[in-house]
């Protein structure tokens, strides 16, 4: 036991008191390890109160360990609950037995524990008290289902439906959120664009032209970037605008209707993953030299694709001034490698192994420095051209016509935005009806489901293809 057990303060005590005043009683820090949680007397209060729970559910008995014999240690993970305010209202430590029950933890995802037994695979992710777990197994996921349920107080939830907010399926969109906030902000009835942004734009900080109000284009700012998680067609153009909050004139009022209008005309555009292909990797990577009008820094994009699914993608400003076209190419590529290299490791831990994955660049020049240790000595970025001699990653060159990432850094013509658009396969969309792919042999069902939060879940888009294997997914709540 921690401490003297008889002088804790549990929240009970202070039940009665303000919620401000009862904020005081909890940690808003998550301890790095029980070293450090112990150095806070909420975190320890925290810690007996979870002792308390197990030795009330005889959880364990404590015995002497047998001669000769080195127990097996647990881990504390420390986790802090909010409320619907974002306050801290609980401090949730939990006592993880996988890893003495033969588990793995993830090598980059540390809340992520899988378990091989014989040809089958048991998947296991976990936030604070939310479980999802499943396996090619349906006797190894009942299993550990008893297991859990005999050790810990649980809710068996069945089946997977919801986890963090997402529902599961394979297509992801938010059409009814697009719908909700053109008619918020009073473009519901305003007239369509086909492209989130013209050509002509040119947007500055400048000091003429009509001020505009500053709370309404943050809303409206606020609104687009939480659209991006499922609408990449407008990243570039709603993180352009985000450039110009501090004080906003008309021109970057216009040019944000302008993203709306195209919204009235796309407003059921989504997320397409399907089952029927292969989990290949790949990147893309491009960068429009200079094109930033303030301070001629250059602005990069890159996308990587799991088999036909776009999976991640970004669109940045470069944080130092470019000499050249081959210097900005290049960053972009350092990017787009990094991102590959955290994805492989993270697919690793599903038993997915991968040799060299091609990273696609329209910069022959780029290509060049990576290849060349002589051009290379000369640079003082990420080091891609290790990781190309390693077998990590292959640059490929692709005609500029053909860069998915293109997209993600520049205002583009109809043709040109439409063709990426519709190139890149995952975003398409909403229908009620079947959806076949080029090449599966046989119509798709589409489930039209949204997201609330994309990014939180990462899990979720590392295992869209978990149905490919015959896998199901289950979701159970540890009951406080």
């Amino acid at each position: 036991m921690i401490g003297d057990i008889h002088q804790h303060v549990t929240r009970s005590s202070v039940a009665s008191q303000a919620f401000s005043s009862h904020s005081a009683y909890v940690a808003s820090f998550e301890p790095r390890d029980v070293s450090h949680a112990l150095s806070d007397p909420n975190w320890v209060n925290a810690m007996h109160e979870e002792l308390e729970n197990f030795e009330r559910d005889h959880i364990w008995d404590l015995v002497e360990p047998p001669l000769n014999c080195r127990p097996i240690g647990t881990k504390w993970v420390f986790k802090n609950k909010q409320g619907e305010n974002g306050m801290v209202v609980r401090n949730k430590p939990r006592l993880s037995f996988l890893l003495k029950s033969g588990f793995v933890m993830g090598s980059v995802d540390k809340t992520l524990f899988l378990l091989s037994r014989g040809g089958d695979t048991l998947i296991v992710q976990i936030y604070v008290d939310d479980i999802i777990f499943g396996g090619s197994s349906h006797a190894l996921v009942f299993s550990f289902a008893e297991q859990m349920s005999r050790e810990f107080e649980m809710i068996l939830m069945g089946e997977l439906q919801f986890f963090l907010g997402l529902p599961e399926g394979t297509f992801v969109h938010h059409a009814k959120y697009t719908k909700d906030i053109l008619k918020k902000f009073d473009m519901g009835d305003s007239k369509p664009m086909t492209t989130p942004m013209s050509t002509n734009t040119a947007l500055d900080i400048t000091e003429d032209g009509e001020a505009v109000d500053q709370k309404k284009f943050r809303g409206m700012i606020g609104s687009l970037l939480y659209l991006t998680a499922t609408r990449p067609d407008i990243q570039f153009a709603v993180c352009l605008c985000a450039r110009y909050q501090a004080s906003p004139r008309t021109s970057h009022y216009q040019a944000v209707k302008r993203i709306f209008k195209y919204l009235k005309f796309t407003p059921e555009l989504g997320l397409w993953y399907s089952s029927g292909y292969s989990l290949s990797l790949r990147g893309f990577s491009y960068a429009d030299h200079a094109g930033c009008r303030i301070d001629r820094k250059s602005t990069f994009g890159t996308c990587q694709l799991l088999g036909t699914s776009l999976v991640s993608w970004s669109s940045h400003k470069q944080a130092s001034v470019s000499l050249s076209t081959t210097e900005a190419e290049y960053i972009a590529a350092a990017s787009c490698c990094s991102q590959l290299l955290w994805m492989k490791a993270t697919l690793s831990d599903f038993g997915l192994k991968y040799g060299r994955i091609p990273l696609l660049v329209d910069s022959t020049s780029a290509i060049s420095v990576a290849k060349n240790p002589i051009l290379h000595s000369k640079t003082k970025h990420i080091d891609v051209r290790d990781h190309y001699e390693k077998g990590d990653i292959d640059l490929i060159y692709i005609v500029s016509a053909n860069q998915l990432a293109d997209i993600f850094t520049k205002p583009l013509e109809f043709d040109a935005f439409t063709r990426l658009r519709v190139t890149m396969p995952s975003v398409t969309k909403v229908k009620s009806t079947a959806f076949e792919m080029p090449g599966a042999s046989q119509p798709t069902a589409l489930k039209e489901i949204s997201s609330r939060n994309l990014e939180e879940a990462g899990f979720y888009g590392l295992l869209r293809h978990a149905n490919g294997f015959g896998t199901r997914f289950v979701c159970s709540h540890i009951h406080e």
